[in-house]
């Protein structure tokens, strides 16, 4: 009798010596799914919109200690701007509260503008906004309960105290962004010191980073310290460590604040001898 031919192609199974079938690979996929498949590069990815940037920073080890340094920081910068406007540049409260966000925000604003990341975090995150908004009112609520010297012991220690843990939160922002060693020193220091620089310059003063010698390297040791971290440790993901991140800060606070106390002043270059 004979065969009938079929329609469809004949199967070829290729059998071991048993009988049993063996296993074959199967045939690579022409639809470009795998073409268009994302590649993972470790932990430094950042999301394209604040949601997607919310989940990643909640799966990446460290993104917490940092949140909150950074809130910290914008707190104790949000009360020193507003401090200074209140008893230096005697605004009025819009100007007290306004001149206390651009000194806790400005220089996030400007990290956050040369590395990319768009929109800023002020402005896709509620958190800064409403923490720096918060340390202007309390300003504004109670800042006259605080006689001349406390102001000016306050004015020192806020302000150190946001220079080093922008100088943290800087620097390890840019390593996460991916940035080398030098770039991401420099704009550690250029977050420490950016709300500051805004600040002075609306106040109608020379900025404390030129006219103070031990303000902007207090920032620069503190923020080298984390990029030494993160080579010595070989982390690719935006937490260094709390004890590391503790040490580059302590080290920035504490430099900052023996210049003040000890009116420590980087040399400046010669002067011609008076006639």
């Amino acid at each position: 009798m004979p065969e009938v031919p079929s329609s469809a192609p004949a199967r070829v199974s290729a059998t071991s010596g048993t009988g049993v079938p063996l296993r074959t690979r199967a045939p690579a996929r022409s639809d470009g799914a795998a073409a268009l498949r994302p590649r993972r590069r470790g932990c430094r990815h950042v999301g394209s919109t604040p949601d997607e940037r919310g989940r990643n920073d909640a799966a990446v080890p460290g993104s917490t200690l940092l949140l909150v340094l950074d809130l910290v920081g914008v707190l104790a910068f949000a009360v020193d701007g507003a401090l200074t406007a209140s008893r230096t540049a005697r605004l009025d409260v819009v100007g007290v509260i306004t001149l206390g966000v651009i000194t806790a925000l400005g220089g996030g604003i400007m990290r956050d503008l040369l590395i990319g990341r768009v929109p800023p975090a002020t402005f896709s995150d509620w958190r800064y906004l409403a923490v720096a908004a918060t340390g202007g009112v309390l300003v504004c609520l109670f800042g006259h309960r605080m006689g001349r010297r406390r102001v000016a012991r306050a004015l020192t220690v806020l302000d150190a105290a946001g220079l080093s843990l922008f100088a943290v939160t800087g620097a390890a922002t840019a390593l996460a962004a991916g940035l080398g060693p030098l770039q991401a020193v420099l704009l550690g220091g250029l977050t420490a010191i950016g709300g500051g620089t805004l600040r002075d310059v609306l106040t109608g003063r020379t900025p404390q980073v030129l006219s103070s010698g031990l303000y902007a390297v207090p920032a620069l040791l503190g923020a080298a310290v984390v990029v030494l971290s993160a080579e010595i440790t070989h982390t690719d993901v935006v937490g260094i460590g709390s004890v590391w991140a503790v040490v580059a800060a302590g080290l920035c606070f504490a430099l900052r604040m023996v210049g003040v106390v000890r009116r420590i002043d980087l040399p400046g270059p010669r002067q011609p001898p008076s006639a």
